[in-house]
């Protein structure tokens, strides 16, 4: 992997957070990326070049009219305002290949100065077995600054540890090995495949990938994850970006552009879901 910086920037020390997606159902992760790149405005710094990750190509999604600038599978945005680096993904991984795209971008996290990782992304709302509404939040978190995964500062947030969570489980184990390079038998284990085995699944997905990863590098990680079903999820997705905010403690006059406690709409997504149906055939 090789992070191409666009002329005369270059990566902020000061940026020690770095925030992305961890692909999954809904794309949700994606799209709170899009919200907090869109309200932010931080600076497009540079991309990140790897086989990993399958090509795509676009036009500016950030604003009213495009002016030919590429969007591209892996971009670096920086909001030194914030102290935190952005990585929009737009394209999903090469089957088979998570785990190595997981250890690049640690890799490269670790070699940009980073301390702290937040990943952003969903669950199946069909593998939820104990849904509890009592704390008014949706947002479940994962985090290594305890074995368990709990973390003191999410909890007094109100959110809730992912409890599927057992780091002596043997995907989770195989991970951790994998991402320590540990030589270890496969035994026929698939990380991309759907799960029949609720206990599979979740150390099936891209977030847990990376969470070994970038654990494994000693880098502080906070995966911060809703359940979701496949549609319209722009709810779920604010439901993250503020999530984000909240677990770093910024507040409305923190953000550029954050005008009365408002998000600022990507552009592109006006054409998200095609457009409005012709009210005259009703």
């Amino acid at each position: 992997m090789e992070f191409v910086v666009e002329e005369d920037k270059h990566l902020d020390k000061d940026c020690s957070t770095l925030i992305m997606p961890a692909l999954s159902i809904g794309n949700v992760g994606q799209l709170a990326m899009d919200l907090l790149v869109s309200t932010m405005k931080p600076e497009r710094v540079g991309y990140l070049d790897t086989p990993f990750v399958l090509p795509c190509v676009g036009n500016d999604a950030y604003v009213p009219v495009p002016q030919g600038q590429l969007a591209l599978p892996l971009e670096v945005y920086e909001s030194p305002a914030n102290g935190v680096t952005l990585l929009q993904q737009r394209s999903p991984v090469v089957k088979g290949m998570m785990i190595e795209f997981a250890k690049n971008l640690a890799e490269f996290a670790a070699a940009s100065g980073k301390t702290h990782v937040i990943v952003l992304s969903s669950l199946d709302f069909g593998r939820w077995q104990k849904i509890d509404m009592s704390s008014g939040s949706q947002v479940h978190y994962l985090s290594n600054t305890k074995k368990d995964g709990k973390d003191d500062h999410c909890e007094k947030i109100g959110w809730k540890i992912l409890e599927e969570y057992n780091p002596d489980q043997r995907r989770w184990k195989y991970l951790s090995d994998i991402a320590e390079g540990s030589s270890v038998h496969v035994d026929d284990l698939s990380f991309e495949d759907e799960q029949e085995n609720d206990e599979d699944y979740y150390p099936s997905l891209p977030f847990a990938a990376l969470y070994s990863c970038f654990k494994e590098k000693g880098l502080k990680v906070t995966c911060l994850l809703c359940y979701c079903s496949e549609g319209d999820n722009i709810p779920d997705a604010f439901n993250l970006a503020e999530a984000a905010c909240k677990l770093l403690g910024f507040c409305p006059n923190n953000l550029n552009n954050y005008a009365d406690g408002k998000w600022l709409i990507p552009f592109s997504w006006g054409t998200l879901y095609g457009p409005a149906p012709d009210m005259s055939i009703f």
